[in-house]
């Protein structure tokens, strides 16, 4: 079975790039096979203009595929030879759900599943892209199944496959962004217990429990790295690329110094935001989420960051202190190059953290 949420136009083993689209920016990511590993072939990214995707959905297809042909010529590294194209589809309009059905046979579970899903997808099916897959449960002493059913709105996802084709690129797959994102932070693809992924971006930020061997639960608000120098720039009075340095100079760690902690203070608002809804999120998720089989039942033990506004210096830290948990920076190529490297090859390690999903989806193209 196919994961959550992806369309697989095309059911082919061939070369395929990762897409990742954001509200404000594309990236590209490319790998290419040495012998039994793989390596960076081609990476780069472009900005989008505010207003041509707004909250996960595209206003302007035109612009959009002009923007990504562009980008797609004017990669680094090596020119990419292959139209097939892996690209993420926003977390914002994602409706995921992990059900149970009775064990059956396949045919059987294909029409189980879509019943049940009605009862959770808060949309009528024929008006969307509906996927689900079995959820091997880490110890295998169930009577049941677990199903982690997804699906998106044709209105939302038609828009993609409709730029991407103006680009003169081919729509392989299309992937829910926290698959991506989980593909490349979760080591091997499996946890013994609940992790929280937190993937800090321009626009917003998700938050992703991973368990066992699939997502189990996601969730978006519109606190983001964007916001946070947004905070700092209102509060010194200084304007927006003044205060982007700042905060890359300074973070959360370096409160002993004035900027520093005029810094700090001025980001203290919307931190508070994020660590309310943070632990609102994980109260619902430990008290409506959990069963004996999700990882032993344990609650989340651990938090990985991801995306951009990781970089944040002091963030991890921070994150630790407030929920009592070990919160660490993830590493994208975990999956990919093994254990922290020490330099990424033409791409520099702190801003491949930006390039998390690119990453996902482009590892998913391998596995094709």
């Amino acid at each position: 079975m196919a994961n959550p949420f992806s369309l697989d136009f095309l059911n082919l083993r061939t070369e395929a790039f990762g897409l990742d689209l954001s509200d404000l920016s594309l990236k590209i990511i490319k790998f290419e096979k040495k012998r039994n590993f793989f390596s960076l072939a081609s990476f780069g990214e472009a900005e989008i203009p505010a207003g041509v995707i707004l909250e996960g959905k595209i206003k302007n297809e035109d612009s959009l595929a002009k923007i990504i042909k562009k980008a797609f010529l004017g990669v680094k590294g090596e020119k990419i030879r292959t139209k097939y194209a892996i690209i993420s589809l926003p977390e914002e309009e994602t409706f995921l759900q992990v059900i149970q059905v009775p064990k059956m046979n396949e045919e059987e579970l294909k029409k189980a599943v879509r019943f049940e899903a009605e009862n959770y997808i808060p949309l009528p099916l024929n008006e969307a892209y509906f996927d689900f897959q079995v959820v091997p449960p880490f110890v295998d002493h169930l009577d049941h199944l677990d199903i982690l059913v997804a699906a998106l709105p044709k209105k939302v996802v038609d828009p993609y496959v409709s730029a991407i084709k103006k680009a003169e690129l081919i729509p392989l797959i299309l992937e829910i962004e926290s698959l991506a994102i989980a593909r490349a932070v979760v080591k091997n693809g499996v946890s013994p217990f609940p992790i929280l992924l937190i993937d800090l971006g321009a626009t917003r930020t998700s938050f992703i429990i991973f368990s066992g061997y699939s997502l189990r639960f996601t969730s978006s608000i519109p606190v983001s790295s964007t916001k946070f120098t947004e905070a700092i720039a209102k509060n010194l009075n200084i304007g927006l690329e003044e205060a982007e340095k700042l905060k890359v100079e300074y973070g959360l760690a370096e409160r002993e110094q004035k900027e520093g902690k005029e810094v700090f203070e001025a980001l203290i608002p919307a931190l508070t935001d994020l660590m309310e809804q943070l632990k609102a999120h994980l109260r619902y998720y430990q008290t409506h989420s959990l069963h004996e089989h999700l990882a032993n039942g344990r609650g989340v033990e651990k938090i990985i960051l991801c995306g951009g506004g990781a970089n944040l210096k002091g963030l991890d830290s921070f994150i630790s202190r407030e929920l009592k948990l070990p919160a660490e920076i993830g590493n994208p190529w975990i999956n990919i190059l093994g254990e922290r490297p020490k330099e990424v090859p033409r791409l520099p390690y702190q801003e491949s953290m930006g390039y998390t999903t690119a990453l996902g989806l482009a590892l998913r193209g391998t596995r094709e």
